[in-house]
């Protein structure tokens, strides 16, 4: 399979605003107490495995085993809720993640209940962040750049 059109030729002030805003998270998930890269990068294979983004399930899961992630976590990653392998953050962070991809509305209950466990600052970010993985999983549903390609 071949990249259907290079967004990132046709489109690089948009694709740069992309690339900013994960250099941001970089930097926030870096010195975040909360949110940790690692975390972040769970985050971004679990919504990716709801959209069902082959690229990015592959990338981000080679990333966190790159990173020293278990395999045990990331088998589990589809059935967190039932594994006691995430902790009480990883868990709030997951849920949150799953509740914005859905496109849920955010009622109160569920809005305090995540800021209460990862604070505003974690919040904002994350919130930020499962954003920003869902738009590369659009983008890359749609362009379908090759699986694995990013390795070369």
């Amino acid at each position: 399979m071949t990249l259907r059109t290079n967004y990132f030729e046709l489109a690089p002030k948009a694709i740069q605003i992309l690339m900013d805003q994960e250099d941001y998270l970089s930097e926030q998930f870096s010195v975040s107490k909360t949110i940790t890269k690692t975390m972040w990068e769970l985050v971004k294979l679990r919504v990716s495995q709801i959209n069902q983004c082959a690229f990015c399930i592959d990338l981000h899961s080679t990333q966190l085993l790159d990173q020293g992630e278990s395999s045990e976590r990331l088998i589990g990653l589809n059935a967190w809720r039932d594994m006691p392998l995430y902790t009480d953050i990883e868990r709030a962070a997951l849920a949150w993640a799953e509740h914005l991809t859905a496109g849920k509305s955010v009622d109160d209950v569920s809005y305090n209940n995540a800021i209460q466990v990862l604070g505003e600052q974690a919040f904002v970010d994350l919130t930020i962040a499962i954003n920003a993985i869902n738009s590369w999983n659009r983008i890359a549903k749609t362009f379908k750049p090759e699986v694995g390609s990013y390795r070369s």
